[in-house]
């Protein structure tokens, strides 16, 4: 008897001893993905556009862009770019050689995987030419392009890109005063 009461003491004592590491795993569950945080690497997107001619015009432009998924389904995505481009006309003499620079902020909405619609702010510094003081001079130009786009899955988070864009602004001193499309194609990483 005395036995069987130290055998029931210890195993009392190792079951109470082993009550004190249980943890309750239904009072700790786990967040639904709608709540989890998403990761800033999951939040962005790269992309933009390289353009290469050459000949008796040279015509090279360099165009990066990052992006933000506002929305956690990344329909809704903001984001920022700059624009260069270095362009050369040597069907004049001297040759003609100008520089294109500037930024841009740009929304884009996902109306289905494949076509977005598109809204962007740019401001560009073109050199342009003052016939009355026979000299050139530096500008800025604005530009409220509005269009949309298209993107082709290429595999992994790699998209290609086609946009057709509208300047609603038309500023004199700009390139497109006869309302022509600005049409761009550019690859994307995770749009």
């Amino acid at each position: 008897m005395r036995r069987t009461c130290l055998i029931l003491a210890l195993a009392a004592l190792c079951g109470r001893v082993l009550a004190q590491d249980y943890v309750d795993t239904t009072a700790v569950r786990p967040k639904p993905a709608a709540d989890q945080p998403r990761k800033w690497k999951d939040r962005i997107w790269f992309g933009g556009g390289l353009g290469l001619a050459f000949g008796s015009v040279t015509n090279i432009a360099v165009e990066p862009l990052v992006g933000y998924k506002i929305t956690r389904n990344g329909k809704l995505s903001a984001g920022l770019g700059i624009s260069y481009q270095y362009f050369r006309d040597n069907r004049y003499s001297p040759a003609f050689e100008t520089s294109v620079y500037g930024g841009r902020v740009f929304t884009r909405y996902r109306i289905i995987d494949q076509l977005f619609a598109h809204v962007e702010y740019a401001q560009l510094n073109y050199e342009l030419y003052d016939g009355t003081l026979d000299r050139l001079y530096r500008a800025w130009v604005p530009f409220l392009l509005v269009g949309g786009g298209y993107s082709a899955h290429l595999g992994g988070g790699t998209y290609l890109t086609a946009t057709v864009l509208f300047d609603v602004i038309q500023d004199p001193n700009g390139p497109n005063r006869g309302g022509e499309p600005w049409i761009g194609v550019g690859v994307g990483f995770g749009f």
